[in-house]
């Protein structure tokens, strides 16, 4: 009889690190895509008010028959104290104070607050709440991310009203609601699935009856295909529900510190992906912003280190 032949180990196979990280950067190309889909959709003539009902509806319509099905009445077994917190910190209220920033402050000050807001929020809750502290390199990466933001905004980071430490407040609120949500669902140990589900259905739960006596939904049905459908696809499926497992997924695999990093790199997502959606290019500024923020996450995330 003839020996038998070994078996080689799957060549596909990623540490964790690896996996972590392919998370972690799926979650921020859609919320590039998000970002960038969004200014061409507030060029048509969509509304805050419409964004909401189309991220939550829609999210909350698939995850519903999975909720439906894995304990309902627990909200998935982790409790309704929980399922609540969770749909605070990362629902409708984040939705609110982000985009309604930018009523009061401009892009650029939106760009940055936000994501250094949960970068600098998460790291802070998860070196005390989950005693993840930040190691010398990774703090040299926060450093260098942050960096590249505002290089990114550029000028704008300068420019305002009156108005604008209101709009820089929402901003910061919104940072500290999702740092306060990677937190919450790390300390808990709740599953991605379990908590874009209950997530995606209670804030649905709350929108589309405010938004049905509010608004009406005459407007958005009357929307030409072409324009409503990738808005769903995008805002709906891909970041109401497919960024929020992947996120999560990567705080899971790298920690709630280094997962933090990830939001932060969206403005040069958005950059990048307005590139193909909205036909716009980085100007010659923007380019080292990138750079750098492309630099930090390898420098934070240990791929780079010195000898």
């Amino acid at each position: 009889m003839s020996a038998a032949l070994p078996v080689p180990a799957p060549a596909a196979a990623l540490s964790p690190l690896a996996r972590g990280m392919l998370y972690g950067l799926a979650a921020v190309l859609i919320w590039g895509s998000y970002l960038a889909m969004a200014r061409a959709g507030v060029v048509g003539g969509i509304t805050a008010g419409d964004f909401s009902l189309i991220r939550y509806g829609t999210a909350g319509l698939i995850m519903l028959p999975w909720l439906a099905v894995n304990q309902p009445l627990s909200m998935a077994g982790m409790g309704w104290g929980r399922a609540l917190a969770l749909t605070l910190t990362a629902g409708p209220l984040f939705i609110l104070l982000g985009v309604g920033g930018y009523v009061f402050a401009p892009l650029a000050h939106g760009a940055v607050a936000q994501p250094a807001a949960v970068v600098v929020f998460t790291t802070l809750f998860a070196a005390f709440v989950l005693k993840e502290g930040p190691d010398r390199m990774r703090l040299i990466g926060l450093g260098i991310v942050l960096l590249g933001i505002a290089v990114i905004a550029g000028p704008g980071l300068f420019s305002g009203t009156e108005m604008t430490p209101l709009g820089d407040a929402m901003f910061l609120g919104a940072g500290l609601l999702w740092a306060s949500f990677t937190i919450l669902a790390r300390r808990w140990s709740i599953k991605a699935i379990p908590a874009t589900a209950v997530v995606s259905v209670l804030s649905a739960l709350i929108v589309v009856p405010v938004y049905a006596a509010t608004t009406g939904f005459g407007y958005l049905l009357a929307l030409p295909a072409a324009v409503l459908v990738p808005q769903i696809l995008v805002q709906g499926v891909l970041s109401g529900v497919v960024a929020v497992i992947c996120f999560t997924r990567a705080a899971e695999k790298l920690g709630a510190a280094r997962a933090a990093l990830f939001p932060a790199l969206v403005p040069a997502s958005a950059i990048l992906m307005g590139v193909p959606i909205a036909g716009e290019w980085p100007n010659f500024g923007q380019w080292p912003g990138l750079g750098l923020t492309s630099l930090g996450l390898l420098v934070a995330m240990g791929v780079l280190r010195r000898g």
